[in-house]
């Protein structure tokens, strides 16, 4: 009996194993927006479904650091839905306040950008499989705005 139940278990968690799921990149990082308050950097995230229906997005978790310090982090709920059999591009706002950035003058001093890491976690709603997070993770540097940009 308990080699029956072993097969099983083991026939169940290699087709688990194997279905189909989302796969997601972030293909850039991008100043958005310049206020007195703070800097908005927008990462576009490309995901492609491969369902013939729509996936329930739970939650986008992001952490972005730059010389080894966390800088920003939050949470968005309910960003919307995947669509069908089809990519999706989802837009994730980082704020991050002037003092911050002020506190990264080293990094910042000799070529006036932000070398940074941006980690993301997707998590959506998979049916039979429950909630599944994708892990995404991007290396890059940003321009810092000049004051042309400000004004």
């Amino acid at each position: 009996m308990s080699q029956l139940l072993e097969k099983a278990k083991d026939f169940v968690v290699d087709k688990v194993a194997n279905i189909k799921k989302p796969e997601a990149s972030v293909s850039d990082v991008d100043l958005k927006h310049v206020s007195r308050e703070c800097v908005e950097y927008g990462a576009k995230v490309s995901v492609s479904n491969p369902y013939s229906h729509s996936i329930p997005i739970c939650e986008i978790s992001y952490n972005f650091r730059s010389a080894g310090r966390g800088i920003a982090s939050g949470t968005i709920p309910d960003p919307g839905s995947l669509k069908a059999s089809d990519t999706t591009m989802l837009d994730v706002p980082v704020k991050v306040p002037y003092n911050i950035l002020v506190s990264l003058v080293k990094d910042i001093g000799a070529d006036w950008d932000i070398d940074y890491e941006l980690e993301l976690g997707l998590t959506i709603d998979l049916p039979i499989v429950g909630n599944f997070t994708i892990p995404l993770s991007q290396k890059g540097e940003i321009k810092l705005p000049t004051l042309s940009d400000i004004f």
